[in-house]
């Protein structure tokens, strides 16, 4: 091995050459907007199934609800298992479509899978914009559900696998970037399209959603293949080339011989999913389940699909509501970096607001104008402190912590349970918000705790850690140790010596 890379005096870790330069940049950039999609289908579903027009065609029964029957408690007045099926099928479709996504991301590469992604999703928008019935509703959400489980299986892994591990949080975070802007816009969109007279607006919004599906596949032909999925493939010459542009320094020896031995010891490995079970990857299996568990149970999906509903149903009136959710999605953008406690304050604030003036009868009466400036200001907070945290790290800390010979099963076990809980948390959400009122905010913020914890106690740092070296990180932390042993990956880096130990 050359000097130049090797382990750095003193530093007790692996240091490879490499520059953020404008080629790598701009291809995470073009990559990241694989985001759009998946951020453009939160934002609009919730603005879409409170317009009246909307209702009124696909789910009258929730429409005479709300605007018929003035005794119905306002908990309960969205309601519908129909209508949360509308929303949350599409995640049921994406855990499925992220199964077979995990094949064909090992098999024929990242940017294969970003493709039929994009395609699948515009195929989805188109059916829904022309929707005559609910049928082409569900077959829509079916659709655009493959895409994202297409997209948010190889994006990540894309982004990872191309950035310098330096930067590779401050590139990955494109993604999650790049979701917030997709909500913020689906919200904007919303909020004018509503306003069209006819009352056909929600087909814009639905069908809108051709744009960023047609630039992440527009993005996906355009974009190289990671010098990682070159090697898996058998094109080692290519992949040198391809490392020494993407890095931008001409030694990349170091670095491209590791990733050789760790794509040689993925092909090894017959069935990756069976090898998930293998104690010397518990930690990883722990994090792929548990990060995407407890990312929904913030309840920060609920907020960004039923944000229109939600303020709605607390009296805001429709135009209000749709108003606020931009709000709020424009909080998610601005926002860069913080801590859990700005998501349980937010959460504990909201349920006091809600409770006090709703009860548990849900007739609120007259709501005055501070009442709506609170509820909304806190709920910025939470958002604020959800696009600070766990918004991008949730997808950041999986997508770089798994070895190559299990990375893309891994990584589909990450989004499949993150698609599951998203799935359950979207069909459930209305129903709980009948039944447990305001208590369903207190009920996000005791897993925005518990979550806490755990993440202080059993997540060991990762920021400046090549991909190649994360197993050193689990080796040296105070309770995954017990699970890893030096001879479980005979051909690892050299000890960290006692770095990685946790969030202190």
């Amino acid at each position: 091995m050359p000097a130049v890379g090797g382990i750095a005096p003193g530093s007790g870790k692996k240091e490879y050459p490499g520059n953020l330069t404008p080629y790598v940049t701009v291809t995470c950039v073009v990559a990241a907007m694989g985001g759009l999609i998946f951020g453009y289908d939160i934002g609009i579903s919730g603005g879409v199934t409170s317009m009246d027009s909307f209702l009124r065609k696909f789910f009258p029964s929730v429409y005479r609800k709300k605007k018929e029957d003035s005794t119905t408690n306002q908990y309960c007045q969205y309601d519908s298992q129909k209508l949360t099926m509308f929303t949350s099928s599409l995640y049921l479709a994406a855990l499925a479509a992220s199964l077979v996504a995990s094949w064909i991301t090992r098999k024929f590469g990242r940017k294969l899978s970003m493709l039929f992604g994009g395609v699948l999703f515009c195929a989805g928008a188109i059916i829904n914009g022309l929707a005559k019935a609910v049928w082409m509703l569900i077959l829509g959400r079916i659709l655009l559900g493959f895409g994202i489980g297409f997209a948010n299986q190889s994006v990540p892994l894309y982004l990872s696998e191309m950035a310098p591990y330096r930067y590779r949080g401050a590139l990955n975070i494109g993604f999650q970037l790049s979701i917030t802007i997709g909500i913020l816009v689906a919200n904007i969109l919303n909020y004018f399209f509503a306003k069209i007279h006819g009352g056909w607006g929600w087909r814009l919004s639905l069908g809108g959603a051709m744009v960023p599906a047609l630039i992440i596949t527009v993005g996906s032909l355009i974009l190289p293949d990671t010098p990682n999925s070159m090697i898996e493939r058998g094109r080692h010459e290519e992949a040198r080339t391809k490392l020494r542009r993407v890095r931008g320094v001409y030694d990349v020896d170091e670095e491209f011989n590791d990733l050789v031995l760790a794509s040689e010891e993925s092909k090894k490995v017959e069935h990756p999913w069976k090898n998930l079970l293998q104690r010397k990857y518990r930690p990883q299996l722990t994090m792929a389940i548990a990060i995407p568990f407890f990312q929904q149970l913030t309840g920060i999906n609920v907020i960004m699909f039923y944000a229109p509903v939600l303020f709605d149903t607390i009296g805001f009136g429709s135009q209000a509501a749709l108003m606020s959710a931009v709000i709020t999605g424009l909080v998610n953008v601005l926002q860069p970096w913080f801590q859990s406690m700005v998501l349980t304050s937010g959460e504990g604030v909201v349920a006091a607001c809600i409770g006090a003036k709703f009860g548990v009868n849900g007739n609120p009466g007259e709501l005055p104008k501070w009442y709506a400036v609170v509820v909304v200001l806190f709920i910025c907070v939470y958002v604020a402190g959800f696009a600070w945290s766990w918004g991008p790290l949730g997808w950041l800390v999986p997508s770089e912590i798994f070895p190559l010979e299990i990375r893309s099963a891994a990584q589909s076990v990450n989004v499949s349970v993150n698609m599951l809980f998203t799935f359950i948390v979207a069909q459930v959400f209305l129903t709980m918000l009948c039944h447990i009122k305001f208590g369903l905010f207190l009920f996000f913020a005791f897993f925005v705790l518990m979550m806490s914890i755990f993440v202080y106690y059993f997540l060991p740092e990762t920021k400046g850690i090549p991909i190649e070296e994360m197993t050193q990180v689990w080796k040296s932390h105070w309770y995954w140790s017990r699970y890893v042993a030096d001879e479980d990956f005979p051909n690892g880096a050299l000890e960290m010596g006692k770095g990685g130990q946790g969030l202190r």
